[in-house]
């Protein structure tokens, strides 16, 4: 690069070795200007991008959490023969929290790497699309659990709903079953993907395999959550049978009976 200074101000000449950064997003002579106006600018634009990008994602989860808390009404038929309705959740928390709430809170880096796969179409491959999921789902699998873990002390453990088998200020996992199946296939996605790309080309059976694992964790997570349901339905029934109180019916001739006794002072 050249620089030559003139009466009317400083001409620069690029040679032809210069790279400058060539974008449909960026305006034209952007790249000439000082690194630290650029800076600012692009602080300035990221600022903007992050606030849309949680705004939309903010009324993105809203929606979906709208949809999994939906109840329905089913009939129930007891032990003794009786029929009664009750209200259960249309969808399986698991299942929701593997699919739609993950699709919610995944949703950015989703897009970046479908944007750059489409982008980069019959080209070499770009970094962005791994990165971003691979960092996602690390995130989530150790910052996420090393807070929730943190963050339960002496001082915080105040839950009316809490666990009173576990001393305070211990967290515990509700559905260790989910949260094995979920852990492991996390780690098991990893070594798929080193395996995958290891010969640095990915077959489409490979593509297609990827996809069906994730039914396959779905259908995992889904047994395993309801072997944990069927236990605890199983534990609650056996506490309420021996809990139970014999029932003493009395005609309403017997209740007047006893009432007017009471009243004259006669019963204790």
């Amino acid at each position: 690069m050249e620089v030559e200074d003139f009466p009317r101000g400083r001409i620069v000449y690029f040679s032809k070795n210069t790279e400058v950064c060539r974008s449909s997003l960026l305006i034209p002579g952007v790249a000439t200007l000082s690194t630290g106006l650029l800076s600012i600018f692009y602080a300035l634009a990221l600022i903007y991008l992050f606030l849309g990008i949680s705004i939309v994602a903010e009324i993105f989860m809203e929606a979906i959490e709208k949809i999994t808390s939906r109840k329905v009404i089913v009939r129930v038929v007891e032990a003794n023969g009786n029929e009664i309705q009750r209200k259960v959740d249309f969808w399986n928390p698991t299942v929701a929290n593997l699919t739609l709430m993950a699709l919610g809170s995944s949703a950015p880096e989703i897009l970046l790497a479908v944007l750059e796969t489409c982008t980069n179409l019959g080209q070499c491959p770009g970094e962005l699309g791994a990165s971003t999921i691979v960092g996602s789902a690390a995130f989530n699998l150790l910052v996420i659990s090393g807070i929730s873990i943190y963050a339960v002390s002496i001082e915080t453990d105040t839950d009316e709903d809490r666990d009173a088998d576990m001393p305070i200020g211990v967290k515990r996992i509700y559905d260790m079953r989910v949260f094995t199946v979920t852990c492991t296939s996390s780690l098991f996605a990893y070594v798929w993907l080193w395996i995958v790309l290891l010969d640095q080309e990915v077959m489409l059976w490979e593509g297609i395999l990827t996809f069906v694992f994730f039914f396959l964790l779905v259908g995992f997570a889904y047994f395993a959550d309801r072997v944990t349901s069927a236990e605890a339905e199983k534990e609650e029934g056996n506490d309420k049978k021996g809990s139970e109180v014999p029932v003493i019916e009395y005609s309403a001739y017997e209740i007047y009976k006893d009432l007017l006794i009471e009243q004259r002072g006669n019963a204790p």
